[in-house]
């Protein structure tokens, strides 16, 4: 106290902290004095590059001449950082409480986490010399961060509903038109609907990415639910088009068949942008709970499922007038509707190559295997019963010409090297040898090889075959039925039922009951 001197006559005491306090002021003015005017809409991200050129303009001219006016321990540097940092926070916590759209979000996130911290700001190697971003903090919290990505998300995920429910009102109309549908280079059937979604939902996620990968995760999961949702919506519509289709089916919709061909393509497309997009997704972290991923592969599979059930039914359909006339009296003398029934299932077995595989193959599976059923259910309908040996000789020949005729529908390259297609055929022309069969005796044998290949064949399907060969007599048919009785063989693994889709009528009654008219 002794050594102290009295202050000059007027300075001003705390002279330090006064300086820092107008400096932050003066900062905090500066901020003030840039434009607020257009900071909405695309405006927003104008206003923080103006912000930004801002603060390096100021942060030059401190450094430059400020700093040569004060002295070296007020490292007026790092104070200028601070304030602007101070300033920087309150303001961008004030713009992220504001109802933004996904661009303005998008910017205040591309500003905050690549811009700010980039070599064109705070990450000028001179200024991190001065003083590391660490020190300053985030501009945002991780929890404000959060927030933004959720409604960044969430503004998104309205914009994608909005364009998917349109992409699906375009497409119904296109299934209304009077013209076949596009094709593409490999002469695919398809319509513009899988384009549409597979590009927007590929852009969103290559715009989040540009903020980070947890965003462009959330934004591929977001897409993926609103895809199963759309598609759910989508076998609606199917099924919607195909009770239309059956109310008026000699319409003016000639094109029926082809849309829904396009619209399992469709599903084919979506289905590689959909795997795609799940490939993109990062693993989960060791320790952490995967989030189950949305069931898009599973809204389509039963769009797929919808689409083929009725080209199935529009097959059956146009082959039901043929399959009324088969393995009658008139067909067997004439034999002219076979021919016709095949003209029919080669059209459809045509149009089937216009959908990508792997549907192309399992229309062309499904169709044999309609074909033979039918085939068989109207064999079990009894409308031919054989009168000698003659007739069953004649029933089994064309039985095999036309097994052979639909072998021919069926031959297509892409089969060659497999034999499903004849597995299926083949059940005609081991009927036709069971009607052949000369020697009644040997009928128990030739059940007995029959319900091994085929163990789902029941005991009244072989009534009826016996049936329709006219010579069996009742010890013979108590024998085969004793072995039916004996035999239970288990369906083998991948065996698809046949006979137990087919019902058999009832049987006529072979007795009377003991009346005055009978007696």
């Amino acid at each position: 106290m002794a050594n102290s001197k009295p202050l000059p006559p007027g300075r001003p005491r705390c002279w330090r902290e006064r300086f820092f306090k107008v400096m932050e002021e003066a900062v905090s003015a500066r901020f003030r004095s840039v434009s607020y005017l257009h900071t909405r809409g695309p405006g927003l991200a104008g206003h923080l590059s103006a912000l930004q050129h801002t603060v390096m303009a100021d942060l030059a001219t401190v450094r430059h001449l400020l700093e040569q006016c004060v002295p070296p321990h007020y490292r007026l540097t790092q104070a200028y950082l601070r304030a602007c940092h101070h300033c920087l926070q309150s303001h961008l916590g004030q713009v992220s409480s504001w109802d933004l759209e996904s661009g303005e979000i998008f910017a205040v996130l591309n500003w905050v986490l690549h811009i700010y911290s980039s070599v064109e700001m705070m990450g000028q190697p001179d200024l991190v010399a001065e003083m590391a971003q660490e020190e300053l903090g985030p501009l945002i919290t991780q929890e404000g961060l959060e927030q933004l990505q959720n409604k960044y998300v969430q503004s998104v995920r309205r914009s994608v509903s909005e364009w998917m429910h349109k992409a699906l009102e375009v497409e119904l109309t296109d299934w209304q038109r009077d013209q076949e549908p596009d094709t593409d280079h490999e002469g695919y059937y398809h319509t513009s609907l899988p384009t549409i979604l597979a590009q927007m939902l590929e852009e969103n996620a290559r715009v989040a990415l540009m903020i980070s990968e947890s965003l462009r995760d959330q934004t591929i999961q977001m897409g993926l639910y609103e895809m199963e949702n759309l598609l759910n919506r989508f076998r609606e519509a199917l099924v919607g088009f195909g009770k239309e289709h059956r109310k008026e089916p000699n319409s003016d919709n000639k094109f029926y068949l082809h849309y829904l061909l396009a619209s399992i393509s469709n599903c084919i497309i979506l289905k590689h942008s959909t795997e795609s997009l799940q490939r993109q997704l990062r693993p989960p972290a060791p320790g952490r709970f995967s989030r189950a991923l949305p069931g898009t592969l599973a809204a389509l599979e039963r769009a797929v499922k919808k689409a083929c059930r009725l080209v199935m039914d529009q097959l059956l359909l146009d082959i039901q007038p043929y399959l009324q006339g088969i393995l009658t009296r008139s067909w067997l003398t004439q034999g002219n509707i076979t021919p016709k029934l095949c003209s029919v299932l080669e059209h459809h077995w045509e149009l089937y190559g216009r959908v990508r595989p792997p549907c192309r193959e399992r229309l062309q599976e499904e169709s044999q295997w309609l074909t033979v059923m039918e085939y068989v259910r109207a064999l079990m309908q009894k409308r031919l019963v054989c009168r000698n040996t003659e007739e069953r000789q004649q029933l089994a020949e064309r039985m095999s010409q036309d097994a052979q005729q639909f072998r021919d529908v069926f031959q297509s390259p892409e089969a060659e090297g497999t034999d499903s297609e004849i597995n299926h055929i083949a059940l005609l022309s081991v009927l036709a040898d069971f009607i052949q069969l000369r020697d009644p005796s040997m009928l128990s044998l030739e059940v007995s090889g029959l319900v091994a290949k085929y163990p789902d064949i029941s005991e009244e399907h072989v009534l009826v075959l016996l049936e329709v060969r006219g010579d069996v007599s009742r010890e013979i048919r108590g024998t085969v039925l004793d072995l039916l009785e004996s035999t239970a063989p288990k369906l083998p693994p991948g065996y698809r039922p046949l006979f137990s889709d087919i019902l058999v009528p009832a049987p006529s009654m072979s007795f009377c009951l003991p009346t005055p008219k009978c007696a």
